[in-house]
Formats: structure tokens, sequence, C-alpha cells
């Protein structure tokens, strides 16, 4: 019998936990870094080297929170990763709110960004075993847009800090309150699945299925997403700030008026399930690529305008709030007997294309002597995501879409039998 098979009591608590684990791991505890990186500098007179260390090392502990986390979901369910992650965002926040030194700041942000590793892909096996099958694209859209709230109260904190002189610090101390609410929150709402995996197919077989042809579209959207979104998520505080956007008063930085628009706009990532059903899979996908590709061309073109760049991080914004959607369900739909097995794959993919963005952009931008520099990067993120599209066969799409892509055509969706 597939764990999938067993009934276990619908309860309403596991997206709104889901929603808070999300919007803690995938916001400040992975993005307020970036977002405070003026005051760190300030503080603890971080050089641009050291500064890039400390956020690669971040990067490479969510990497590797990603199978750390997946082996914890295999052997005690998805409720142990979940706790573990928020007690590393909360003693990351925290040991970072209080650093006196360098090396207590890095650790602090490094532990906390390990975080989103684990808080995210047990949400594919807990809703595939609790949520009602007719809710769960929408139960998934609503856990992964917990990203955007916690982003914009990140900005919304950088503000405060500007303006009223409230420090950097004591921003850090709320995130990791808000972490501890998180982590206590998820006890109960994940008691249901608590120590309990599920009877799972061997290891070898999952692997081998991920390989099916239906998951070539998904594989290159997951990498071109994933270069996209790193190198805006890079690039484009620094191309609006160079440029004189957003300076208002004491506020000499775009990045808190950025990330508020980033994350407020993506709240229309808790409607990605409806829109979905409406449109299906394919249409979806195309345009939130073309979405991708004018909000790169807006930042490439108008930098120095804000009503620019605040209309390129809110379709930004949208984009990665409701792409992160996409890629929950749609893996979740082409393998429903290894939800988070899948998962953790796609933001494999999704990582190995954020490694190789910043890199790559980083070194454009460097030799912009030749005329390339931050705007060609712009330009060169706009062609990706127009293109990115050519790749993708709406035909194989279609295999987990919940609706037909044209009309009159008979959707081939490969849904497992109700539980």
């Amino acid at each position: 019998m597939s764990y999938l098979s067993r009934r276990i009591e619908p309860t309403a608590a596991l997206p709104a936990a889901g929603f808070l684990a999300t919007a803690i791991a995938y916001g400040p505890a992975r993005m307020a870094y970036g977002l405070f990186l003026p005051d760190l500098r300030a503080t603890f007179g971080l050089s641009t080297e050291l500064a890039g260390l400390i956020a690669s090392a971040a990067f490479g502990a969510f990497l590797a929170g990603l199978p750390l986390g997946a082996a914890l979901l295999t052997f005690r369910g998805p409720r142990a990763p979940v706790l573990v992650g928020g007690a590393t965002a909360t003693a990351g926040l925290g040991l970072a709110a209080v650093a006196e030194t360098t090396a207590m700041l890095a650790s602090g942000v490094v532990l906390a960004a390990s975080s989103a590793g684990f808080c995210w892909t047990p949400y594919n096996n807990a809703a595939e075993r609790i949520a009602p099958r007719e809710k769960r694209a929408h139960t998934l859209s609503v856990i992964s847009t917990g990203t955007t709230v916690g982003v914009a109260i990140a900005g919304g904190l950088a503000l405060a800090a500007a303006f009223s002189g409230l420090g950097w610090r004591v921003a850090w101390v709320v995130f990791a309150g808000g972490a501890l609410l998180m982590t206590l929150a998820n006890i109960p709402a994940l008691r249901p699945v608590a120590g309990d995996p599920g009877t799972q197919p061997g290891a070898g077989a999952g692997v081998r299925s991920l390989k099916r042809a239906e998951t070539r579209p998904l594989a290159v959207a997951a990498v071109s997403f994933g270069i996209t979104s790193a190198l805006y998520l890079s690039f484009a505080v620094d191309r609006a700030t160079t440029a004189g956007a957003l300076a208002v008063g004491p506020l000499d930085s775009a990045a808190p008026l950025l990330f508020v628009a980033f994350g407020i706009a993506g709240l229309v990532g808790l409607a990605t399930g409806e829109i979905e059903n409406r449109v299906g899979l394919p249409a979806l996908v195309w345009s939130l690529f073309a979405a991708s590709a004018l909000s790169f061309a807006l930042m490439a073109l108008r930098p120095g305008a804000g009503w620019a760049v605040l209309l390129s991080a809110a379709l930004q914004g949208a984009v990665i709030m409701m792409m992160s959607a996409v890629f929950s369900f749609w893996s979740a739909r082409l393998f429903p007997q290894i939800p988070s097995v899948s998962f953790t794959a796609v933001l494999v993919l999704v990582a190995i294309g954020s490694v190789i963005g910043p890199a790559i952009g980083g070194v454009a931008a460097d030799a912009g002597t030749g005329g390339f520099g931050l705007e060609g990067v712009f330009y060169a993120g706009a062609a990706l995501s127009a293109l990115t599209p050519l790749g993708l066969s709406a035909t194989l799409i279609e295999q987990a879409s919940s609706r037909p892509w044209r009309p009159g055509r008979r959707s081939r969706t490969i849904f497992s039998a109700p539980a």
C-alpha cells in the first residue's frame, strides 16, 4: 500500500504553519544578509571579498540542507526536518543579532541560511497525506508564497532601521523571534505525520523514475529559473542604487523599497493553483518566463527611474513566488509516490542554476570596460527568460497540467488515484 493511501484527518493548520515556515526560512533567514549588507559592512568592516565569501558559504549551507532534510524526512517523517530548520533559523538569526566579531556574524548567517534546505520540501510529503486531494495545489501555493511575506517584512524593517535609527540588530532579534514562533507552530500542525515518513519506494526506483521524459521541461525550467532569479537577487539592488533610484531622505540604498515591492507583489502566488486551474500549466509557465523577461528588460533600460525599478521588482517577485509554487505541485503531480524526493531534486537544479548565474554575471559585470557591465547582465537575463519557453514542450508539460492547454484537446494528466 502506498503511504499516500493512508487516510489522515485533514487539518487547516498545515497551510498556515507551512506559510510561516517558508516566510522565515526563505525570507529573513536566507535574504536578510543581502538586505542589510550595507549596515553589516559598516559594523564589521567587511571587504567586498569577505562579504562575498560569507554569501557563498550561506548558499552552500542551504544546498547542504537539502539532502540532510531529505534524509531526516526519510527516517523521521516531515516534522523532523521542519523543526530542525526552525531551530537553525532561530539560533542563526539570534547569533547574528548579538555578534561581536565577523566570525560570529558569519556563523549566524550560515546557520540561518541552512534552514531553507530543511523547511520546504517536507510539506510536499505532508500535503499529499493531510490535505484533501482537491486542495493540494492550493495548499502548496499558500505554503510556497510564505516567502513573499517574509521578504516584505524584512524590507519593511530595513526601512524602519533607515528612517528611525532602529538599528539592524533589533530587526534581526525580531526575525529570530519569528523563527521561534514558526518552530512552535509546526509542532501541532505536523503532528498527524510526526515520526512517520510512510512506506516509500526504494531509493533506486525513486531516482530512476526521475529520468522520465516528462521531467525534461521541469528540469530546463528549474535551471533557467535558478539562473535568472539568482541574477536578479544578486545584482538588482546594485543596479538600481548605482543609478540613484529610490533614494529618499536618509535612504541611500534601493534595497528596502525594492524588497517591499518584491514581497507585496509576490502575494499573487497565493492564487497560483487557481490560475493554473483556469489556463493550464503550459500557458502559466510561458507567461511567467515572459514576465521575467520584462522585469529584466526594465532594469536594463530604466534603472534610475523609481517607477521602472518598482515595477521590475514587483514582476520578479510575482514570478519567483508563482514559479516556486508551480515547481511544488508540478513535481508532486509527476511523482505522487515520492513528492518530497522529486521536489528536492527540482530545488537542487534551481540551486545549481543559482550558482551558475551570479558567478558568470559577476565576471561579466567586472568586465564592464568593454561595455557589458550590469546593463549587459540584465539584458542577458531578459534574453534567457524570453528564450527558455522555446525549450519547453507543451505536450510534455501537459502531463502535469490540471486542464488541456488547447481548447477541445483532452488533457492527459497523471494524477494518482484519490486517496
